[in-house]
């Protein structure tokens, strides 16, 4: 792809899967040497909509190569094609996160040891983006990786090999349970304040919130707030015969644990029945099978479309420094 001066080519990613003759991720890498930022936010204006269509049939997409080295340059980046923003403060996420710019935040606080589960962003609320955007400003010293799983190819082989617990999801639904505490806690993978998640100042707003979003809530007596979601969703229909595993089920089953969350009590299916271990084992066992980790540089961006692609993070030593920004 030419855009001017700006000169853009697919390139090939050791360990890159192909599905229906698409690589996954796509990656592109810009190969003029002197490029400018305005020369690639031109370029991705005229691109927008061939790049956005590719990241949902590709599942994601790497930029390699792009003169990004700030927070400021990744802000730029992603106004270029020109989605509305999706603000941290107005999202429920679970993670404590740090806002960079308005547009761009840390991805995740949680310590290096930390594994953060493969999920789609924000599947466990009735309010998600429908794109992520990865920025890497410093990559780890070791680990670290980013991994994305096809979420469509995850649900073809879970319907073959697990047809009831398939239908069961699909037609039951799920509802998560996660304990919020009084202040953030940077030692969780999901320890962002209640105050915070629900932008209240006082019980009486949060409830009111979450009463708005059909949860149910029980305040402990450490002034932690346990709250439930509405049935939620556990699969996506993407038109055109595809569907994709839309959830948090790997990350909520076998991640959301600290002093506050039990795993064993994260979830059930929507009417409040217990998930099938073995069947939650066979997701998570397919789902590795599937992911492919992001080979981090400094400098990369990917795209992710979050209704088809799961991601999480390896642990890692090191400073690492990957930022995001939804859309």
């Amino acid at each position: 792809m030419i855009h001017e001066t700006l000169s853009v080519s697919q390139v090939a990613l050791p360990e890159q899967q192909m599905y229906d003759w698409q690589p996954f991720p796509l990656a592109l890498e810009c190969r003029t040497a002197s490029a400018t930022l305005p020369q690639v936010t031109a370029w991705l204006a005229t691109q927008r909509d061939d790049l956005l269509a590719q990241a949902g049939i590709c599942g994601a997409i790497l930029f390699r190569g792009f003169p990004l080295a700030t927070p400021v340059d990744f802000d730029g980046f992603v106004a270029a094609f020109g989605l509305e923003n999706f603000p941290y403060d107005q999202s429920l996420s679970n993670a404590v996160r740090v806002n960079r710019t308005p547009r761009v935040f840390t991805a995740n606080e949680a310590p290096a040891s930390v594994t953060i589960f493969l999920h789609h962003e924000m599947a466990q609320t009735p309010i998600f983006p429908s794109r992520l955007f990865f920025f890497c400003e410093q990559a780890a010293a070791s680990g670290g990786a980013t991994p994305l799983c096809r979420s469509d190819i995850l649900w073809q082989q879970l319907v073959e090999r697990c047809p009831q617990f398939a239908q069961a999801c699909a037609e039951r639904g799920l509802r998560y349970t996660n304990v919020m505490p009084p202040a953030a806690d940077v030692t969780s993978g999901m320890g962002r304040s209640w105050q915070s998640t629900l932008r209240a100042d006082s019980r009486e707003q949060a409830e009111q919130r979450l009463k708005t979003l059909g949860y149910e809530w029980q305040w402990l007596d450490d002034g932690c707030l346990r709250a439930t979601t509405p049935r939620l969703p556990a699969v996506r229909d993407l038109g055109a015969g595809r569907r994709s595993f839309f959830n948090q089920l790997i990350a909520a089953y076998h991640g959301w644990k600290d002093t506050r969350n039990d795993p064993a009590k994260a979830i059930v299916h929507g009417d409040g029945t217990p998930l099938d271990a073995q069947a939650v084992a066979t997701v998570a066992e397919l789902a590795e099978g599937l992911t492919f980790d992001i080979p981090w540089q400094t400098g990369d961006v990917a795209l992710v479309d979050n209704f088809v692609t799961m991601h999480g993070r390896r642990p890692f030593s090191g400073i690492r420094r990957v930022l995001a920004s939804l859309t």
